[in-house]
C-alpha cells in the first residue's frame, strides 16, 4: 500500500494537525531529528509511511524530569521503535581516553548532553515502566554492535546482549528499512502477537527454548564468557563467519534462563529497492523546531552530498561497517543518484558544489562477485585482504561514468569526493581491471578533489597492519607516487591526507616511533591521527579484551 507524503510529525500537536488519533509507530531517538537520508530515524519513518503507516518521532527526549516527552504522543497502535542514534552513544560522549566530550554533532548547536548514555537501554526501561503492553523494538549502532555478550570499553567489563539488558520486545540489526516493514505488517495483519518470537529476517528475540526446526549454530553462553577469554574470542569468530554470508545461520546465545535467537540478515538490495529508499520524499532540513537553536553539525558535513552505495567488503579489524551494513555492496542506479543530486541542487544553501558522492569506501560502487554462487562457501572476513579474490568485479568503470554524468548537470559547478577510498583497489584488482583504475584515478584527482584526498593506511608498519587487516603501505606509496604524477601533468596543488591509528592492539612504542620516521621521510601530513578506541563487535577489540588474534 501507498501513503501519502506528510511532514513526520515530532510534537503532540504535528500529530493532532494530521488528525491522527493514534501513530501506528513511535520512535524515539538520541539524535536531534533531521529529514534526511543519512539519518536513520528518517529514513524508517518515510519507509513506513510510504507504505500507509503512521509515525511519528521523539527526538531527544528528556529522560530526567517527569518523563513527559515519553508519555505525550501516548501508545502507539503496533509498537515503539527505540535508536540510540547514527553513533555508539558512548562513542559520542567519550574520548578514547574516556573524557568526556564537550559536543555533540547531532544536537543542534553542538550541544553536549541532550542524550544518556546508553539511551538504547534508558529509553526502553522507560516505556517499558510507561507502557507496559506496548512492545518496544531496538536498533541502530548501539544496538547491533551490542547484540551477543560483548566488551564494553568504558565499563571495562562484559555485558549481555543489549535486547536482554533493555528489556526490549525485539531487536533488528544492521540496516533496517525492509525489515521493519515486514515487521510493522505482520503486526498490522495480525499474523504477530505483540510478545512474539515469529521469526523475522535480520531480527533477535529472547525465548526460554530454542525451536527444534531451527538447526543453528550455537554460541558460548554469556557466562561461560565471562569465566573464559577464550570463549568470547571464539563467539566472534562464529558471528563473523555466519553475519555476512548469504548461507547465514541462526546463531543462539544462552544468557541466564533465556536463549538469544539471532536470524540471519535479509539478502543484500537490489538496485530497484535501494533506490526506492532515497527516492523518497525527504526535505533534506532539520525539523523546523531547531530554527535559532543553532545548526547541527552533523546534517551541515551532509547537507549537500550523496550516498552511492552501502557496505564494504575491506573487513578491516578495527571496523563495524560490514556488521552493520553487510559486506557486499549494495548500489543505487545512476538514475537515483542523479535525481537526488537534482534535488540537492534545489535545495536552500546549495551553491553550486556536491561535496560527496560515496559510501564507506568511495570506490566501491558497483563492485560485486563475479559469481555470487560462490560467496555461499566463502567465509573470509575481507574480499580484499590478504590477497584481492579473484572472484570479486573491481571495475572503476560504473564510477568513472557516474561522475562525468553527474556533472554534465549545469547546476553542478564542482563534484568532490568527501568519502575515503580504498587505494589498495588501483593496484591490486588485476590486469583485468588496471586499465579502468588508472582512468578512474585520473578522474579523481584531476575533477574530484577538494584540496585534500582523504585515505586511510592506518599505519606503516607491516606487523601492525597485518593484525589490522589493511593493505601493504607500499600501496599507499605507490598511490602517491601516481597522484603527484597527475598532478604535475594537470598543474594541480593538492595535498594527500592519510588517517592513522595510534594504541592499536599489536603496536608497539617502537613500531609507532618508526611510524613517525616514515612519516617524516615521506613529507605527509599528520593532523589526522587518532587514538585506538575499543567499540563493540569488532576483531581488534576482542584482541584489545583477551589479548590474542582470535583462531591464533
Amino acid at each position: 500500500m501507498e501513503g501519502e507524503a506528510y511532514m513526520i510529525p515530532v510534537s503532540l500537536q504535528e500529530v493532532k494537525d494530521l488528525g491522527w488519533d493514534q501513530p501506528d509507530i513511535i520512535f524515539f531517538s538520541g539524535d536531534a531529528f533531521v529529514d534526511h537520508p543519512a539519518f536513520g530515524a528518517a529514513v524508517l519513518a518515510r519507509m513506513l509511511q510510504a507504505y500507509g503507516f503512521k509515525v511519528a518521532v521523539v527526538p531527544q527526549p528528556n529522560w530526567q524530569d517527569d518523563w513527559r516527552d515519553f508519555q505525550k504522543l501516548g501508545a502507539p497502535r503496533l509498537f515503539f521503535g527505540v535508536s540510540a542514534g547514527n553513533m555508539d552513544s558512548m562513542v559520542n560522549h567519550y574520548t578514547a581516553k574516556r573524557r568526556l566530550r564537550s559536543d555533540d554533532a547531532y544536537t543542534p548547536g553542538g550541544k553536549a548532553g541532550r542524550r544518556p548514555d546508553y539511551p538504547t537501554i534508558v529509553y526502553t526501561q522507560i516505556l517499558k515502566k510507561l507502557f507496559p503492553e506496548t512492545p518496544v523494538v531496538i536498533g541502530g549502532i548501539e544496538a547491533s554492535m551490542r547484540r551477543f555478550t560483548h566488551y564494553d570499553y568504558w565499563q571495562n567489563t562484559l555485558k549481555p546482549g543489549i535486547l536482554q539488558s533493555s528489556g526490549a520486545n525485539m531487536l533488528i540489526y544492521g540496516m533496517a528499512e525492509y525489515p521493519v516493514i515486514n515487521l510493522a505488517r505482520l503486526l498490522h495483519e495480525g499474523k504477530a502477537t505483540r510478545s512474539d518470537t515469529t521469526p523475522l529476517e535480520q531480527s533477535q528475540v529472547l525465548a526460554y527454548e530454542v525451536p527444534d526446526q531451527l538447526s543453528p549454530v550455537y554460541l558460548h553462553s554469556h557466562e561461560e564468557c565471562l569465566d573464559s577469554k577464550t570463549a568470547f574470542a571464539e563467539n566472534f569468530m562464529r558471528i563473523e563467519r555466519h553475519a555476512n554470508n548469504p548461507a547465514g545461520k541462526v546463531l543462539v546465545q544462552k544468557t541466564g534462563s533465556k536463549w538469544l535467537i539471532t536470524y540471519p540478515p535479509a539478502p543484500a538490495l537490489s538496485a530497484k529497492k535501494l533506490d526506492r529508499i532515497y527516492d523518497l520524499p525527504y526535505s533534506r532540513q532539520p525539523n523546523p523546531k531547531y530554527r535559532n537553536k543553532g545548526s547541527i553539525p552533523a546534517w551541515e558535513m551532509i547537507r549537500h552530498s550523496v550516498t552511492a552505495h552501502r557496505g564494504c567488503f575491506g573487513g578491516c579489524a578495527f571496523c563495524t561497517i560490514a556488521a552493520h551494513q553487510g559486506k557486499q555492496i549494495q548500489s543505487r542506479s545512476p538514475k537515483s543518484i542523479a535525481k537526488e543530486v537534482e534535488k540537492v541542487t534545489n535545495t536552500p544553501g546549495y551553491k553550486g558544489h556536491i561535496t560527496d558522492v560515496g559510501g564507506p569506501s568511495a570506490n566501491m560502487y558497483k563492485m560485486h562477485p563475479i559469481n555470487q554462487s560462490l560467496c555461499k562457501n566463502c567465509y573470509r572476513p575481507s574480499c580484499i585482504y590478504p590477497s584481492v579474490c579473484n572472484n570479486l568485479n573491481t571495475s572503476h568503470e560504473p564510477l568513472t561514468d557516474l561522475y562525468r554524468q553527474l556533472v554534465r548537470n549545469p547546476k553542478v559547478k564542482k563534484l568532490t569526493i568527501g568519502s575515503g577510498i580504498r587505494y589498495d583497489l588501483l593496484f591490486a584488482g588485476g590486469k583485468k581491471y588496471e586499465q579502468s583504475a588508472r582512468e578512474y584515478f585520473k578522474e579523481l584527482v584531476v575533477n574530484h578533489v577538494s584540496g585534500r584526498l582523504k585515505v586511510a593506511p592506518e599505519h606503516t608498519e607491516g606487523p601492525v597492519l597485518k593484525v589490522m587487516r589493511k593493505p601493504s603501505f607500499r600501496y599507499f606509496l605507490e598511490m602517491k607516487e601516481a597522484f603527484m604524477r597527475i598532478q604535475k601533468e594537470y598543474g594541480k596543488s593538492q595535498q594527500i591526507v592519510p588517517y592513522f591509528i595510534s594504541g592499536h592492539p599489536g603496536c608497539s612504542r617502537e613500531q609507532m616511533a618508526r611510524l613517525r620516521k616514515t612519516v617524516r621521510q615521506h613529507d605527509l601530513i599528520t593532523d589526522l591521527m587518532q587514538d585506538f578506541t575499543p567499540t563493540p563487535m569488532t576483531c581488534s577489540t576482542v584482541i584489545y579484551y583477551t589479548g590474542k588474534v582470535p583462531g591464533k
